[in-house]
């Protein structure tokens, strides 16, 4: 996730109530009647401290799930992760045996491995399938909501790519306005040289709703002046990303 979101967003939790004990482990946990007793200390150590809550959920990561699959009695071969090894046409070591979804590398995300599974219809058809996997969105369906397609800065800034980068606040949206919903933002980065757009990232209201509008434009190899260019009705939530588009050549109408 783009740094800037995931510390905004960070910020807006922590006013919902949340509490963040970052740089620390679960030492041990204890259940008792009704609740759960959590000890939690400094990564770092020092002294600990004792939580206790209604219930426990638990997030370390995602496995390839192949267990049950006899990929090991076909011959099927994996990566040190456990995801099947593929071919540029899903095609695995084993000749009719083809891999997609959340078994191979990429997001695990379901319209990721929807879409794959059409490419592979259409290749075993004889057909042209492609999954363009730079133009991938990812949504975290929360309140407010956070989606992203493309590049983070960061990733951009360890390529070594030359970017410029564009930003509207939801607060000077009229919609949301409206809705009381101004939390967030939009911000979207594009070559400095041909204005196209390498990553889009959204926090805030129907933020999963409004990043199709920059899949499609980056599926075309769209520039961000296409997009600021493009006429948004008014008042709409949609009107952000295009001043944030206007923003990238640092002539946004309303920040």
């Amino acid at each position: 996730m783009d740094l800037e979101a995931a510390k905004t967003f960070q910020r807006l939790l922590t006013k919902q109530g949340f509490v963040f004990k970052l740089a620390s482990k679960v030492t041990g946990a204890e259940k008792t009647k009704g609740k759960v007793r959590l000890l939690v200390e400094p990564a770092a150590g020092g002294a600990s401290e004792t939580i206790e809550a209604d219930a426990v959920l638990l997030a370390i990561g995602r496995i390839p799930y192949t267990q049950g699959l006899g990929l090991d009695e076909a011959g099927v071969k994996r990566d040190t992760k456990g995801r099947v090894e593929i071919g540029s046409h899903f095609e695995t070591n084993v000749p009719g045996i083809y891999a997609i979804g959340d078994v191979i590398r990429g997001p695990m995300l379901a319209h990721k491995g929807e879409d794959e599974g059409v490419a592979l219809a259409e290749l075993l058809a004889g057909q042209a399938g492609h999954v363009n996997y730079d133009v991938i969105p990812s949504v975290v369906y929360t309140s407010p909501e956070i989606a992203q397609v493309g590049k983070t800065e960061e990733e951009l800034k360890a390529e070594g790519r030359d970017y410029k980068a564009g930003k509207f606040l939801f607060l000077a949206n009229g919609r949301a306005k409206a809705n009381q919903t101004t939390d967030g933002f939009v911000k979207i980065l594009a070559d400095a040289k041909t204005d196209r757009v390498l990553g889009v990232h959204i926090l805030g209201p129907q933020a999963g709703e409004l990043i199709h509008e920059a899949a499609v434009l980056m599926e075309f190899g769209g520039s961000a002046e296409d997009l600021a260019r493009t006429c948004h009705a008014h008042p709409t939530l949609a009107e952000a990303v295009k001043e944030a588009a206007m923003a990238v050549a640092g002539r946004a109408i309303h920040s």
